[in-house]
């Protein structure tokens, strides 16, 4: 069964899985996916301003939701 990209990155981004979530940046064939993630993990490891940490988070969050929406879902 093949998991989509966006699936990956919610559960490693809701669950604190920030190797996953890299690993998951290198091998995505979407573009902006992987410049969200880039973003928010920069921010999380060398930002000091919270808020710059929350905007990217929510960021991330939001594309992902957005991306899934236009997703077709698996058939099993």
């Amino acid at each position: 069964m093949v998991i989509p990209d966006y699936d990956k990155a919610l559960y490693y981004t809701l669950w604190g899985q920030w190797d996953d979530l890299l690993v998951l940046m290198v091998r995505t064939n979407d573009d902006i996916l992987a410049k969200k993630i880039e973003a928010f993990l920069h921010a999380f490891h060398y930002t000091p301003n919270e808020q710059t940490v929350i905007n990217s988070h929510e960021s991330l969050l939001h594309y992902i939701d957005h991306a899934m929406a236009h997703t077709p879902a698996i058939e099993v």
